[in-house]
């Protein structure tokens, strides 16, 4: 929903716009403008410059989104091997041909982060992100999404999908693996002794 506000003689009233069925496009300057005067809403920029917005998650995604980061928190500050981050996070793809993405959770090996300023969005690859269907999300959106990501450059991505009891595993250069109601995910050897328990998740 976008909303401008319209004056009357009393007082000022929001108008709403519904864009659900229609696609925006803005370019990348734009797409910045509106996550600066917009920080409470979810904002992505495809490849092709298509304006997604996305509404906020329930509780019960949010509590699951919640578990996923902190499991990769805890592993990574016990292991100290890169930085993770969360679904606030936004990542700049636009200079190799991608748009602007906010994984629900990420993660970046130490070594690649030497010079690079992470105070806006993130200007490089991560080499690990998930993704948490909400009962709001269609399955072959996040599969595309996904499948962007394995395109860019990402080693390992999870799709993790409650409402089927599956996740699917995206590795570089690899065909995507399905697996039904998994207790874990084995995240080696990219993140050495790291699995990701998926009893609370799934």
């Amino acid at each position: 929903m976008l909303a401008n506000n319209i004056s009357t003689n009393t007082q000022t009233l929001p108008v709403l716009l519904n864009v659900s069925n229609t696609v925006l496009h803005v370019s990348a300057s734009e797409f910045d403008s509106l996550c600066l005067d917009n920080p409470d809403l979810r904002l992505e920029l495809t490849k092709d410059y298509e304006l997604i917005v996305m509404s906020p998650t329930g509780g019960e995604s949010g509590e699951r989104n919640l578990e996923l980061t902190f499991q990769v928190a805890a592993w990574n500050k016990k292991n100290k091997l890169g930085r993770a981050f969360d679904s606030s996070t936004g990542y700049d793809f636009t200079n190799i041909d991608g748009g602007k993405m906010s994984p629900d959770v990420s993660w970046i090996d130490s070594s690649r982060l030497d010079g690079i300023d992470i105070t806006g969005f993130i200007p490089i690859v991560p080499d690990f992100v998930i993704e948490l269907r909400s009962a709001t999300d269609r399955l072959n959106t996040l599969q595309s999404k996904m499948l962007e990501y394995q395109r860019l450059g990402v080693k390992l991505g999870l799709l993790i999908n409650p409402q089927d009891n599956q996740v699917e595993v995206y590795r570089l250069d690899q065909q995507t693996e399905i697996f039904d109601s998994p207790t874990a995910i084995d995240c080696q050897p990219l993140m050495p002794g790291f699995n990701l328990d998926l009893t609370e998740i799934l």
